[in-house]
């Protein structure tokens, strides 16, 4: 009987090659027969799946987005009982790189955007914010029903804040990653931002220790 072919397998072996070499070598120079030689199969193996460079892309960052999305629903699930704080804390502390995986999944993530908005605009305009757009509506989310609960106050707004965690949070990673200091450092100046939203006494306060 002829082999059958796990389809589905085959391109996420192919789409996580290209996320290894985005997370050590950049994907600027990246091409296909880079990515075959990556994950060990044929450049007619990768056309075959993947006719375009952009349809790789895309399958690749669907599949980091699904790596996102599990370490943060992890990282929530770690804190304990389920509060606005422990959703935005787990979510955040989640995408910093403190470990190995994080580590891997931020050069990644960095790559892919960094791709994107510099050299495939049009693509950008079309596929590129989501991921980061999805974090801004949860975690705004999160605020808004915080506000509701009198544990954040209620002249600040919900989505504004939301986009400026998001953006301390990526600036943060980046410091990791050049060195500037370490994941425990940027933990503490996540709490530190934290702290100053939610007011003091809320019954969902949430630390890394």
């Amino acid at each position: 009987m002829p082999k059958r072919v796990d389809h589905e397998h085959r391109r996420r072996q192919i789409g996580e090659a290209l996320l290894r070499i985005a997370s050590t070598r950049g994907l600027q120079s990246a091409t296909m027969r880079e990515v075959a030689a990556e994950a060990g199969v044929s450049l007619r193996l990768v056309q075959y799946y993947f006719h375009t460079k952009e349809q790789l892309l895309l399958a690749a960052l669907a599949y980091l987005g699904e790596q996102l999305t599990e370490r943060v629903s992890a990282g929530i699930r770690a804190l304990g009982p389920v509060t606005p704080r422990t959703v935005i804390y787990g979510t955040l502390t989640a995408v910093l790189p403190t470990d190995e995986e994080s580590v891997r999944l931020t050069r990644a993530y960095t790559g892919f955007y960094t791709l994107l908005f510099s050299s495939e605009a049009e693509m950008a305009t079309r596929h590129g914010a989501t991921y980061p757009d999805k974090l801004e509506s949860l975690l705004a989310a999160q605020i808004a029903t915080a506000q509701e609960a009198g544990e954040v106050a209620a002249d600040v707004d919900p989505a504004l804040t939301a986009a400026a965690l998001l953006a301390l949070t990526n600036g943060l990673g980046s410091s990791v990653l050049g060195g500037q200091r370490d994941g425990a450092a940027a933990q503490r100046i996540l709490e530190d931002e934290l702290d100053r939203l939610f007011r003091p006494g809320e019954p969902s306060r949430a630390t890394g220790h």
